[in-house]
């Protein structure tokens, strides 16, 4: 599809959205290395990082194309208010629990989203969604497993599991936070929306954290958190973004 001008603004925002949600999950999940609590899960979750950084890569290389810099420059060379990642990305590793958990809901939803793009109009962005979906499934394999097995473990496990997803339940319906470009996603055919999206998964998590004998908060009592999408982040993402950054800001322009 040629994309007319007027859609493009749209396209652009979904994109940073996606791709700065990968690069902010990968280096989280990158913490992990060294420190996983069984040798598996240190190498599950360091694949995974690796995963989504070259998912991220692939969709500012599409930006790239709609004109914007280059990929390190939009990577390492945007400040913490131009970023559009959700906050759940941006917490710390915390405990196994929450990252597990951070994983498992994310995941689900990334899974969705690619899913839902592979017939989108814009086919650039089709095509990227179409290459790393096979990644996804793994990483939903794996979130699902471990949330099934530890919800169904021992009192201790269970209860962990549950308050660990009541505390990342409000982070994870800043996922779906509305943009002001909706309309003409859905209008163009690029995307369906983050309505839709969120309704597929609620439907998803729910069948999974019930094998998991977790109960999904009353999602009418929660307030999401929003304000990612729009540069408004946690306290935890400018300490992230100068740590990954540092060495690059000292010569933006070096070849490595």
């Amino acid at each position: 599809m040629n994309l007319s001008n007027e859609y493009i603004p749209a396209v652009k925002d979904l994109i940073f959205r996606m791709a700065d949600d990968e690069l902010i999950l990968g280096h989280r999940n990158s913490e992990w290395t060294g420190l996983g609590p069984i040798l598996e899960e240190d190498i599950a979750f360091s694949s995974m990082a690796q995963d989504k950084l070259g998912h991220a890569q692939a969709l500012y290389q599409v930006l790239t194309g709609m004109g914007e810099s280059d990929p390190d420059t939009l990577a390492f060379g945007r400040e913490e208010k131009q970023m559009k990642c959700c906050h759940l990305v941006e917490y710390p590793i915390g405990e196994y629990d929450f990252s597990l958990m951070r994983h498992f809901l994310f995941d689900e939803a990334d899974a969705i989203r690619f899913d839902m793009l592979v017939n989108s109009s814009f086919e650039e962005l089709a095509n990227v969604t179409r290459k790393f979906r096979g990644e996804l499934k793994y990483h939903t394999m794996h979130a699902k497993a471990w949330v099934i097995q530890l919800g169904n473990g021992n009192d201790e496990s269970r209860i962990r599991m549950q308050n660990t997803l009541n505390e990342c339940f409000p982070l994870a319906l800043g996922i779906f936070e509305p943009s002001g470009f909706e309309n003409q996603l859905i209008e163009s055919g690029v995307f369906k929306g983050e309505a839709v999206l969120q309704e597929r998964w609620i439907s998803e998590i729910s069948h999974i954290l019930k094998l998991a004998n977790l109960s999904l908060p009353d999602i009418d009592s929660v307030r999401p958190s929003y304000g990612g999408r729009k540069g408004i982040h946690t306290e935890y993402l400018k300490p992230l973004l100068d740590e990954m950054t540092e060495v690059y800001r000292i010569d933006p322009k070096a070849e490595w």
